[in-house]
């Protein structure tokens, strides 16, 4: 119905969710460098405050791609925290207003490892899809270089965890995303 407002997700504890925000009316979220830096800084506090567990994480120009485990459902108040403190500062920085994101984020629960697996290999290469880079380790906006032991991580990315979810591939994350 018009007007009502929306309800809350269904969120559990123990859920991997695909998270995804795209920027209003296909504007860039990011326009530099340091952009994308304050955006890793607060993902960081908000993964340390809400207790997830971070397991991958793509920055496009105009869009992001989060894989994220809530031990607790508190993914809608983590988002809301996330994405508003920094459409906050993206529009103090750049001298804007208004919305930075289209609507609220989106959010797809991970039901199985299969759906984890595909959901993983598609954002370690959505900037290889978008034409960005050749190969995913080489977008420096992702967490695919430091999953695959080729670049240091932040300290809140749990690629073990993730790695630890492609036991079938006997963990190698890298032969499925190939």
């Amino acid at each position: 119905m018009r007007g009502m407002p929306r309800g809350p997700r269904g969120e559990v504890e123990g859920a991997i969710w695909h998270v995804y925000a795209r920027g209003n009316r296909q504007q860039e979220t990011f326009l530099d460098d340091d952009d994308r830096r304050l955006y890793l800084g607060l993902l960081g506090k908000t993964v340390r405050w809400q207790r997830w567990l971070c397991l991958a994480y793509c920055l496009m120009d105009n869009h992001l791609h989060l894989l994220l485990e809530t031990p607790e459902p508190n993914l809608g108040s983590g988002m809301q925290r996330l994405q508003s403190t920094y459409a906050q500062a993206f529009n103090k920085r750049h001298g804007r207003s208004g919305h930075l994101f289209q609507g609220r984020y989106g959010a797809v629960r991970i039901e199985s490892d299969e759906q984890l697996w595909v959901t993983a290999r598609y954002i370690a290469m959505n900037p290889v899809q978008a034409g960005l880079c050749k190969e995913p380790g080489a977008w420096v906006w992702s967490s695919h270089a430091a999953t695959v032991g080729a670049a240091a991580g932040p300290v809140w990315l749990d690629v073990a965890r993730l790695r630890g979810y492609f036991g079938i591939w006997g963990g190698r994350y890298e032969e499925f995303v190939r």
